[in-house]
């Protein structure tokens, strides 16, 4: 728990990129891999659950402390993170205790009471707090309270991981995909200059395009890019080997059984490959369903047939990562591409095609493309540089998204909640609502947006015009318009407005527009139709 401890510190006071990737790198190198493995897994994001909540930490911090619960209340507020908060109310031990490890704590000593009854749980928590000292005690309450936000990403560590190995971090990363579990045999595995068994299992790490800030003129002859239509669906990696297909989502997800209809149709190719695609619910007439209507399809592991004759499913398919079992990532992709084409033209059925290129003799025509995205029911254009190798996460200046303007609304702030890490002191979570009739009815949350100046100015005001608390969440006079974009709308059942609408943020603050002049819901109900 000690070496951990000081690695998260010197993360959290580092603000230097390659001094924590060293940091990293020697505390993988020196610690039990036991005690590594439960590090790799919180730093990428795992997280502790049926210990404690919210409530019951601050009431077991109250009796242990004999503070009254209000000061607790505003020393959180004034601290702005619980754990930090719960460290520092309890005194350090009068006695050094034994030390113990971090897999210990968490497998001999956490793990063990989960879902207990409150009175075993709570025991376990309070001996954390009366034997670590203080830098081990703050790491204690962050696997209690899952916060162990401490500035390295995933990335990060999987750099750290490729320079410690060796090896290449899209194996590493590779590795890491889906759900495993932290044991030194897991460690030992990912770290193995041998090919292992397993690999072939797994999804490639997904090559993710940029934004498009700029003019496309400028990234030089349009012939030297292929151009594909920008889909709302689900980014996957279709996977065929060894007679077996396995779909898995960008989102680290295999999706077993929830479109049997692909499964079943990349099961009886006579080929093994690895497609990377969209998956899209399609309607006839050859046009995409909107995301809401794939939803359906997600949320089911075994649909039934209405579902399936409702909402079918098709993978548009954008590249062509393996082929018979060899890596073609390197390859530039014009000649995967090609590969690719040659592939599925051979198989027989059309639950996955190839995305059809779009066409345009210069710019300016694939601008005028691209003005027609949202009659297409699609976002905006793709565009991939022809001779880029398929590489992993977010590499600038091979694949861009060239994204249509949002739709846009004028609503009314009516709730407001602190955010989180270095935003859980300012309530930065916001709920707009637009007019129906005489009421004001709740249509999107946002937290992006705004600048640190405009976000403490609101925070004032949030704090001196809350009309009544819900939790942590404040309701606000509607006073204040605030202009959002979005990428879509839909109809939807699930909420109280009858409406969804797609990847919500906030454009600007509206301070020259009054609460009344905000706009109706029948607006974005007309957007929805």
């Amino acid at each position: 728990m000690k070496r951990f401890a000081a690695l998260y510190r010197e993360l959290d006071q580092s603000t230097a990129t390659l001094d924590k990737r060293a940091a990293l790198v020697a505390y993988f190198r020196d610690a039990p891999p036991h005690d590594a493995a439960w590090a790799l897994w919180l730093l990428a994001g795992g997280k502790l659950s049926r210990i404690a909540n919210t409530r019951e930490l601050h009431e077991w911090i109250v009796g242990e402390t004999g503070l009254p619960a209000w000061l607790v209340e505003e020393s959180r507020d004034h601290v702005g993170d619980l754990a930090e908060t719960l460290a520092l109310l309890i005194d350090d031990p009068a006695e050094p205790s034994p030390d113990r490890s971090l897999a210990q704590w968490i497998e001999g000593h956490l793990l063990p009471v989960a879902n207990e009854l409150p009175g075993v749980r709570h025991a376990a928590v309070v001996e954390g707090w009366r034997t670590l000292p203080t830098d081990q005690r703050l790491l204690f309450n962050k696997l209690l309270t899952g916060a162990l936000r401490v500035g390295a990403s995933q990335r990060l560590v999987q750099q750290a991981l490729a320079e410690l190995s060796g090896l290449d971090i899209a194996l590493i990363v590779q590795r890491m995909l889906g759900a495993w579990s932290p044991t030194p045999g897991f460690l030992a595995d990912l770290l193995s200059p041998q090919p292992l068994a397993t690999d072939r299992r797994q999804p490639y790490p997904f090559f993710l395009a940029s934004p498009l800030a700029g003019e496309p003129a400028a990234l030089g002859p349009i012939e030297d890019w292929l151009l594909e239509w920008k889909w709302d669906g689900i980014r996957l990696q279709l996977i065929r080997r060894d007679g077996e297909a396995v779909l898995w989502s960008r989102g680290e997800e295999r999706l077993d059984g929830r479109f049997p209809e692909i499964e079943a149709a990349a099961a009886r190719w006579p080929l093994d490959a690895v497609i990377d695609g969209e998956l899209l619910g399609w309607r006839e007439g050859d046009r995409p369903l909107p995301f809401t209507a794939l939803q359906t399809r997600i949320q089911r592991r075994k649909p039934g047939a209405k579902i399936l004759a409702d909402t079918p499913a098709r993978v548009l398919a954008y590249d062509l990562l393996e082929l018979r079992g060899e890596d073609l990532r390197e390859r530039p992709l014009a000649e995967r591409r090609r590969l690719l084409e040659e592939v599925l033209a051979q198989l027989d059925g059309n639950v996955v095609i190839a995305s059809p290129r779009v066409q345009a003799r210069d710019w300016d025509e694939a601008a005028q493309l691209r003005g027609q995205a949202r009659e297409r029911g699609v976002e905006g254009l793709m565009l991939k540089r022809a001779d880029s190798p398929y590489r992993s996460g977010r590499r600038r200046g091979d694949w861009w998204k060239w994204k249509i303007d949002p739709l846009t609304v004028d609503a009314v702030l009516l709730y407001a909640q602190p955010g989180s890490g270095r935003r859980s002191t300012l309530y930065t979570d916001y709920t707009f609502g637009l007019w129906d009739g005489d009421a004001l009815v709740p249509v999107a949350k946002a937290y992006s947006g705004l600048g640190d100046e405009e976000i403490l100015a609101l925070d004032r005001w949030i704090r001196a015009n809350t009309i009544e608390r819900f939790g942590p969440v404040r309701s606000v006079t509607p006073h204040h318009v605030f202009e959002l974009g979005f990428e879509a709308v839909n109809r939807s059942a699930r909420h109280k407005s009858g409406i969804a609408v797609r990847f919500p943020r906030i454009l600007r603050w509206r301070h020259d527009k009054p609460a009344p002049e905000a706009d109706r819901l029948d607006e974005l109900r007309a957007l929805a139709n």
